[in-house]
């Protein structure tokens, strides 16, 4: 077959197959189109998950007539001053949206610029565009897209169903309305009930109103501003506190530039930043906002326009990492129990007795005595010592009594309070100046632990116990061969093991902050962890995975007895212990409940 010159129409079809994915990109394209036209609101309706019609109105600046006759032809754009595509300070750049959505559809434009009598109007169908006519309208523009993909049927079969394409655009105009919060959104259509999101302040504040009305009040609540910069790189935004996090990376957004992107560099660093607070089956939920300047990212990777290469992905994955790490640390002490509701309406009584009428009369009561009751002096001790209050015997309480006559004052006033009692023996009752606190003393001990091992691995090594007898441990041959492969990062921890034959291992040193620990127990943990691992996986990494799990075999065991003194003293360790508020694992260590919110349980406000 002869090479040949594609007709235009084949040629726009084809570009519309990467432009035109479906409806979503349909709507990401012209609401990008809105934005850089600087509208300050957008309207968005859809029909049948966008299949049937999409229309959106902005009040941008609108175009000419001359200019609304080339914005339909391809790669005819406005957005670029010169021809340098490194310096791109726009979201569209390439002049091929509008020509393939007409390659595809039945699109209809009503535009009117400030400079123009009046507006006008074009439409494309399948390629052919009419004559521009007279319109009206009061200014900015009108996009609408009928029937799309009716000249392409096929790509109609590839389609999912009216809901999860309007999910899709209902995702798409999230994250453009997260990107600008300075423009009040709209999204309206059969599928669901309209939103709007009203324009919000300049600045962090205004950002924080806009996340908050996107991904609820429940972030709003518990989210940590993050900002940090280097070299013109700028990272700002906010990241939810490890108590509220998500089963899939999903709840994580990145912009660039004002541009929503996904980048497998920036998810692999949040991921990195909550690596010492959130279990490995857990993700956290942030808006991240990176800005630097044009020549400094690659916009034109992507035919979508969703992924951006940067000139120095290193320096922005590190800024990345310290911004989080930064404001976790500084909100260290934030858990779930101070950043929601959630535990305090779990002492609400689930039972509320029906009020009691007004002309009740106590006389009428079953329980109002028919004879004169005989005096009850003298009766008591008699009455008590009866066989039948032996029922009452509940045993042993499973709580630690031992209360203080009176805390010290200076302790009330520290950050954790002055220990009061132990329940369970596990959880260690404190008390505040306004409030009470109960703290997980193994989840807490655990951290103290863990930080306690970072702090001495970064500054002169983990100091070292040598065993009088070394501990043999017996495993499989295959568990012995991955522990000796990373002996030498376990003997960074002061965990010295050798081969003891097939199958076992000798254990000579362990770390002295461990105390006498488990070897068989950590041994065991530390060989599933490292079958986890990935070759590619940073050794700062696969050093802080060891680092947990020794800290929560090291760590005061829940169901240990803990006197006063040394309640005491894990709670002022917290107090002086980075991140304290959750365990390595991500749980919370301690959950506060303050004065006012007991006094409204009990109805005292």
């Amino acid at each position: 077959m002869p090479v040949r010159q594609l007709p235009e129409q084949v040629v726009n079809r084809i570009a519309a197959g990467e432009v035109v994915e479906r409806p979503a990109s349909v709507v990401k394209e012209l609401v990008e189109n809105a934005i850089d036209a600087g509208a300050s609101r957008i309207d968005v309706f859809t029909d049948g998950g966008g299949r049937r019609r999409i229309g959106i109105t902005d009040d941008g600046s609108g175009m000419t007539r001359d200019d609304l006759a080339l914005a339909v032809d391809r790669h005819a754009t406005s957005k670029l001053d010169d021809e340098d595509l490194l310096r791109i300070r726009t979201l569209g750049f390439r002049g091929e949206a509008l020509p393939s959505i007409g390659a595809v559809a039945r699109l209809a434009i009503t535009t009117r610029h400030a400079s123009e009598p009046h507006a006008w109007s074009l439409s494309v169908e399948g390629g052919e565009k009419s004559p521009i006519m007279p319109a009206a309208l009061g200014q900015g523009t009108r996009v609408e897209v009928n029937d799309l993909f009716y000249a392409t049927p096929a790509r109609l079969k590839f389609l999912k169903t009216d809901r999860t394409e309007a999910e899709a655009i209902r995702e798409v105009v999230r994250r453009l309305a997260m990107a600008r919060p300075d423009i009040a959104f709209t999204l309206a259509g059969e599928e669901r009930a309209p939103v709007t999101w009203a324009a919000a302040l300049p600045g962090a504040a205004g950002r924080l109103t806009r996340l908050g009305d996107i991904l609820g009040a429940d972030f709003r609540s518990c989210a940590i501003e993050v900002r940090a910069e280097r070299e013109g790189v700028v990272v700002e935004g906010f990241a939810a506190a490890p108590s509220l996090t998500r089963a899939n990376a999903l709840g994580q957004y990145l912009f660039v530039s004002g541009r929503p992107v996904r980048d497998k560099l920036i998810l692999g660093a949040v991921r990195a930043a909550y690596s010492d607070y959130l279990p490995r089956d857990r993700h956290p939920v942030v808006a991240l906002f990176v800005t630097c300047e044009p020549q400094e990212v690659d916009a034109n990777v992507h035919p979508a326009k969703t992924e951006v290469r940067f000139r120095n992905a290193g320096l922005v994955r590190a800024l990345i990492v310290h911004a989080l790490k930064d404001g976790l640390a500084r909100e260290g002490k934030r858990t779930a129990a101070n950043t929601d509701g959630a535990e305090l309406h779990a002492f609400r009584p689930a039972f509320t007795p029906p009020p009691r009428p007004g002309n009740w009369d106590w006389r009428s009561s079953p329980s109002f005595p028919v004879n004169p009751v005989r005096s009850f002096d003298g009766a008591a001790a008699a009455a008590f010592a009866e066989p039948g209050q032996a029922a009452f015997d509940v045993g042993t309480p499973t709580a630690d009594v031992r209360f203080e006559a009176a805390p010290a004052p200076d302790l009330l006033d520290r950050p954790l309070g002055a220990a009061r009692t132990q329940i369970h023996e596990t959880y260690i009752v404190s008390q505040t100046r306004d409030g009470l606190i109960v703290v997980d003393q193994h989840a807490a001990h655990e951290r103290i632990v863990y930080e306690k091992l970072k702090a001495s691995l970064a500054k002169n090594g983990v100091q070292r116990q040598i065993l009088l007898i070394p501990e043999i441990v017996e495993l499989d041959e295959a568990t012995v061969e991955k522990l000796l492969d990373r002996a030498e990062e376990l003997a960074s921890f002061g965990l010295a093991i050798e081969s003891f034959g097939p199958g076992a291992v000798a254990v000579r040193e362990t770390p002295s902050l461990l105390g006498k620990a488990n070897a068989a127990g950590l041994l065991r943990d530390l060989a599933e962890h490292m079958a986890e691992w990935d070759e590619a996986l940073p050794l700062e990494r696969r050093l802080m995975h060891v680092a947990a799990t020794m800290a929560c075999h090291g760590s005061v065991r829940a169901g240990r007895r803990l006197k006063p003194e040394e309640m005491n003293a894990l709670l002022r360790e917290m107090e002086d212990t980075p991140n304290s508020g959750q365990c390595n694992h991500g749980r919370p260590t301690y959950v506060e409940l303050k004065l006012s919110d007991i006094e409204k349980l009990f109805g005292r406000r």
